[in-house]
């Protein structure tokens, strides 16, 4: 997400940290490396200048903190700063709502109707959707494709989009969250405006929020500044935000309408939408990563399965680790979404070749094929794999020898990994950690 922004950001960030001492000669080099990685990622050239003459200002200025270095003073200033004109995001509540969706046309409105009833639906809330959008050929279609993936009812048809909204209200009155998708257009028309002002007198939308594709850029502002006069905006969803170079000018453009920015959408999946955090992304762009998010997807990754982790890793720390566990464990890392979406995560994570991650996905698919093919004995005990079971197993997996030979290696690493923490009391601390509590 936004590789070349991040990569300019953590070279400013870097010179600070490989100065043999921060004085005003580095600070001045870091503004200028700042401006220029701002600039790139399409901030507005006169918020660059204002943000980095408040950098600049405070971190020649500015005492640290007892006991703070000098360097790490400067690098809290970088970071709040930067924080500042990505503005602060909004958590919309786990409660009983209605949510308005607006937007003009093509910016991916409809797609991010079902991406955040897919997120409510993962916080076990009951959503609905309603196709209020009348006017474009197929709304409704679309947006009935889309629920099917995610399983759940939209209601729709016909060519008044007010009175399917109260028909929809009717039929979804004891659902948790309806989520409804109004029409867009390709520009802030008058009926665009009347309709949507039609449509929310009668839903009473606890929230309308206002969908924008981030490639846009510093337009991305204009677009906010406008439908929140007229409708009077709660929030805002960036869409497209992975891979787009404009990312960085769209987030501080919305910042600065004060709307706030409540979901960005990082890709083309149901899943691919994460709640907005300033200090998170920032976190993520230079590379130190976001294991707050990453907890969250493992935590969802496990839903319903509390006590059967638990189970397995009490096995685990007890050295009965077989390649069920190891099977469970794949499992569990793949629910969690593609490897560069994990990466993205993780502190340096992100530096990792594209090509070494679709290669590291690609194997563990393929170790899935090999313990597919075979038996339950062989899973739970695989000392008993010899030569004649490794050919009739690459066999049935379409694979060779040397695959299932690798797979083997692999896990008899892991198992002796498992049996470094054989102590209780490392069992403890780490059954502790987990919120396992002890065995």
């Amino acid at each position: 997400m936004l590789k070349s922004f991040g990569d300019s950001l953590r070279s400013a960030f870097k010179r600070i940290v490989n100065a043999p001492f921060v004085d005003k000669d580095v600070v001045k080099e870091v503004v200028k490396d700042i401006q220029r990685a701002l600039i790139t990622g399409d901030v507005n050239v006169k918020l660059v200048l204002e943000v980095s003459r408040k950098i600049e200002k405070r971190a020649l200025e500015e005492k640290p903190l007892p006991g703070m270095s000098n360097r790490e003073h400067v690098l809290k200033i970088l970071h709040e700063e930067l924080s500042a004109i990505l503005g602060e995001g909004k958590e919309l509540p786990l409660k009983k709502q209605r949510i308005m969706m607006v937007g003009l046309y093509g910016q991916g409105k409809t797609t991010t109707c079902g991406k955040i009833a897919r997120y409510f639906q993962k916080k076990g809330m009951k959503v609905a959707l309603i196709a209020a959008d009348v006017h474009r050929p197929a709304a409704y279609e679309q947006l009935k494709q889309i629920a099917s993936r995610i399983d759940v009812p939209v209601y729709g048809g016909g060519s008044d989009a007010a009175k399917v909204v109260k028909e929809g209200l009717e039929k979804f009155s004891k659902y948790d969250v309806i989520i409804i998708d109004t029409a867009g257009r390709h520009s802030l028309e008058k009926d665009l405006i009347e309709e949507m002002e039609k449509i929310a007198s009668i839903a009473k939308p606890d929230e309308k929020l206002l969908v924008i594709d981030a490639s846009i850029g510093q337009q991305a502002g204009k677009q906010a500044q406008a439908f929140n006069e007229a409708i009077g905006i709660t929030g805002v969803v960036l869409t497209k935000m992975d891979g787009t170079a404009k990312g960085g000018g769209s987030l501080s453009a919305v910042a600065a309408t004060h709307a706030p920015i409540v979901f960005i959408g990082t890709g083309e999946h149901m899943d691919d939408i994460e709640k907005f955090d300033a200090n998170r992304f920032l976190s993520r762009l230079l590379g130190m990563g976001d294991l707050e998010t990453l907890m969250e997807k493992a935590r969802e990754a496990m839903k319903g399965k509390e006590k059967k982790m638990e189970e397995t890793a009490k096995r685990m720390l007890s050295g009965k680790f077989t390649l069920v566990d190891m099977y469970e464990q794949m499992e569990a890392l793949s629910s969690m979404g593609p490897f560069q979406k994990i990466a993205e995560l993780l502190p340096f994570g992100g530096k990792m070749k594209d090509e070494d991650m679709y290669k590291t996905q690609q194997k563990l698919q393929k170790y899935k094929v090999i313990m597919d093919s075979m038996t339950r004995e062989e899973l739970e005990n695989p000392g008993i794999i010899k030569a004649s079971r490794i050919k009739r197993i690459a066999r049935g997996a379409g694979v060779e020898a040397k695959d299932v030979k690798e797979l083997l290696r692999q896990y008899n690493m892991s198992k002796k990994m498992m049996k470094s923490f054989s102590s209780k009391k490392m069992q403890r601390k780490l059954l502790k950690q987990l919120g396992m509590g002890n065995i």
